[in-house]
């Protein structure tokens, strides 16, 4: 059984205008949201092998305040091609996850994330929200045996969703 828990980057900073999209930091906001969605997850015991990530600062950023709220050390790979990725993008990574790895977090960007989710479990979810955290179970034992409408939805959060 494979899992995936698809992660929204936090909310970034539009403030220096002069800055790349790709290089937006978090905002305030999204400092906040980042580690509260990871406490999030440890306290439901959703602990990933690995976390993969988009390699702008504000995906990197996110990954590493989720990562930080876990006891364990979490490694952490910077993957440019998440960086506004397509869905087949998203899955030609994820078809590419070492068998070995049975849980791992993609921390990116919508549309895609949104898309993807949508592809792999049909769940009609809408635009992700920020630091949304989305988990898909895969009832195989092969990353590469991922594909559309092969996944169930198992877990949906995100920050403004207070119990």
């Amino acid at each position: 059984m494979k899992e995936i828990f698809f992660i929204r980057h936090a909310k970034s900073s539009w403030e220096n205008s002069a800055l790349a999209d790709f290089d937006r930091p978090l905002n305030e906001r999204g400092r906040i949201a980042a580690p509260d969605m990871g406490q999030r997850l440890f306290a439901k015991g959703i602990e990933p092998d690995r976390i993969v990530s988009s390699s702008a600062k504000r995906a990197i950023s996110t990954a590493r305040l989720v990562a930080d709220e876990f006891v364990n050390k979490i490694e952490i790979i910077e993957e440019s091609k998440l960086y506004h990725a397509s869905t087949f993008s998203i899955l030609d990574v994820v078809n590419q996850i070492p068998n070995s790895l049975s849980r791992i977090f993609l921390v990116g960007h919508n549309p895609g994330f949104s898309d993807v989710v949508e592809y792999l479990s049909d769940a009609s979810l809408g635009n992700l929200p920020t630091t949304a955290a989305v988990g898909i179970r895969f009832h195989f034992d092969s990353w590469s045996l991922i594909s559309g409408s092969t996944g169930e939805l198992i877990f949906y959060d995100y920050p403004k969703n207070k119990p």
